[in-house]
């Protein structure tokens, strides 16, 4: 089994030395994306804003990848604060569905925005990489 970094233009960079996925066989690792733009800058708003941004992040870096969120099997969800956890559900479940996925929910000491998610995709590639 190869693994295939990938990197996208379109999607807010990392913010260190990794990708923004990794294809390895089936499985997309989407590394966790956050509330920035593609120039480094982070999306101002309420926590919808911030949400919706980190979700699109996700689609576009799923996309590069050849696959869609329709394809995610696991997602970890980063909150600054829990008061968000219930809007964050209605968001999620407009990206990933209801009881479609597995997923974590941890509060965590994000700096400067209001969360960050990470998820895992069972996409099968349709070449030979």
């Amino acid at each position: 089994m190869t693994k295939q970094p990938i990197f996208t233009p379109e999607a807010g960079r990392p913010g260190g030395p990794y990708a923004h996925a990794v294809r390895a066989g089936d499985f997309v690792f989407l590394s966790g994306a956050t509330p920035h733009r593609p120039d480094g800058t982070l999306v101002e708003g309420d926590f919808e804003a911030q949400a919706r941004a980190t979700f699109d992040n996700l689609a576009l870096v799923a996309a590069s990848a050849g696959a869609s969120l329709d394809e995610t099997v696991r997602v970890g969800v980063y909150l600054r604060d829990l008061g968000d956890f219930a809007g964050m559900n209605e968001l999620f479940s407009e990206y990933f569905g209801e009881g479609q996925v597995a997923r974590t929910t941890l509060q965590a000491d994000l700096p400067g925005f209001a969360i960050e998610v990470d998820v895992v995709l069972c996409s099968p590639s349709t070449s030979e990489g």
